[in-house]
């Protein structure tokens, strides 16, 4: 595994400047001198202003003349404060993989010193350019995964209705849906920038395999369970709940089916696969319902749920987290039916969002970690190598792992009788769209699929 991070580290290039990047610092893959930049700029509260229109272009040789959009796009892009050490000192606070997902208001308000107000009270104004040399490391991943409760703000209307023009402005000659430029962009790259030229390469030797064996694991054939219902049926909200229970059987035995075909399943010890297993059931359903099992989910279950007519009752009840989490829901849908995510890429976050080192109880952290790594540089490099014209697919791919860790988190609060309603609702929604999968082939395509 060593010889697979040190060999095709040369061709990973930071998602900040595009210069070689040496590693997953603070969440996301950067080089060494954006990670000091922006811990150097953490640390010491500093603000920064932009004499331009706060859209200056990000290479490695331009980074240093825009303090302000250099660390604009690292917070855009994902790197977590958190994870920076208070003390100042080499090393993260904890050693997770993934770029944490803020809102516009945060980043605003850091940017702005509004953050950094109560304990320093006089702020630091510079425009001259930064030294690249970054501060000692150890050499390990200073990321860290970000929990449910700090991935989006509570604030829906900023979710839903996206970031401003300045930024949606970045993206005008970017091609995508109707649908999706009305939802929050959580990654931005300079229409001139160099990162967008796409770098035609192979795929790395020792990516090939390890893809394979992810798939291999898989069991995408249909689900078992019967969703037919006869036309005129009245669906009751017991019967409904009741097929979501047996949907959600079968989904949790395909999970742990999944773990013993893992092609690293001698690498860790059955209570570390169980206490893994019990932390992350639902995000991996969740992951599963919205890419290879869509077709049946977002088709027959919702053919299911449109024959269940809730009381008034049942309406007027219906929490606050319930809706919520069918905001978010409905969010996921478009953003994953916009991405069209291959199987590959799939057996791969699944990988990523499973080989979760933060949960408590473990006893093997040390070789999740390395495990996790190796994934996400395996999902990297062939998102790269085969959507060379998309180079915002990746991260944006891993930005809806802690979306997926959210709604999971939040879905718990949602009381039992409620979730048919909950279900119903997101499943009419998603299918009266426009975008709904129903109009077009399923969103997890094949691995001939093309860019």
């Amino acid at each position: 595994m060593d010889t697979w991070e040190d060999d095709p580290a040369d061709q990973r290039t930071c998602l900040i400047c595009g210069d070689r990047a040496t590693g997953l610092h603070y969440g996301i893959i950067s080089c060494e001198g954006c990670k000091g930049f922006f811990k150097r700029s953490i640390c010491n509260k500093r603000v920064y202003r932009c004499s331009r229109d706060k859209n200056c272009e990000m290479s490695r040789k331009q980074r240093n003349r825009c303090q302000y959009c250099r660390l604009l796009k690292c917070l855009q892009m994902g790197m977590n404060r958190k994870a920076i050490r208070e003390d100042g000192m080499p090393g993260g606070r904890n050693k997770s993989i993934g770029p944490v997902q803020i809102t516009e208001e945060e980043i605003e308000r850091i940017m702005s010193g509004q953050e950094f107000k109560e304990d320093a009270p006089e702020h630091t104004w510079g425009n001259s350019g930064d030294s690249d040399h970054s501060s000692p490391s150890n050499g390990a991943s200073e990321g860290n995964q970000p929990s449910p409760a700090s991935t989006l703000s509570s604030n829906r209307s900023v979710e839903m209705n996206g970031y401003t023009a300045a930024l949606r402005d970045q993206y005008i000659n970017t091609s995508m849906s109707t649908h999706y430029q009305l939802l929050p962009h959580l990654f931005s790259y300079a229409t001139h920038s160099a990162l967008l030229a796409p770098q035609p390469r192979s795929l790395y030797p020792q990516s090939q395999p390890l893809v394979l064996q992810l798939v291999a694991a898989e069991d995408l054939a249909p689900l078992a369970t019967p969703m037919l219902i006869e036309d005129g049926y009245k669906v009751t909200q017991v019967e409904l709940f009741a097929l979501l229970c047996r949907l959600a059987d079968e989904l949790l035995f395909r999970q742990i089916s999944w773990i013993k075909k893992l092609p690293f399943f001698c690498e860790l010890s059955i209570e570390d696969y169980t206490c893994l297993l019990s932390s992350t059931w639902q995000e991996l359903i969740l992951l599963s319902c919205l890419t290879i099992y869509s077709a049946q989910i977002f088709g027959d279950l919702a053919d299911v749920t449109a024959k269940y007519t809730p009381s008034d009752d049942e309406l007027q009840g219906f929490s606050e987290d319930g809706m919520e989490v069918m905001e978010r829901l409905i969010y996921l849908f478009r953003k994953f039916h916009q991405l069209k995510i291959s199987n590959e890429e799939y057996a791969c976050m699944k990988a990523i969002n499973f080989l979760n080192q933060d949960i408590r109880g473990l006893s093997n952290i040390s070789q999740l970690e390395q495990l996790n790594k190796r994934y996400w540089y395996v999902c990297q490099d062939y998102t790269e190598y085969k959507y060379p014209h998309q180079p915002k697919r990746f991260p944006e791919i891993m930005m809806c792992l802690p979306e997926i860790r959210c709604i999971a988190g939040k879905l718990v609060n949602v009381p039992l009788e409620q979730l048919p309603l909950l279900f119903k609702a997101v499943l009419h929604s998603c299918k009266s769209s426009p975008t709904s999968y129903r109009a077009g082939p399923s969103p997890c395509v094949t691995s001939s699929s093309g860019n």
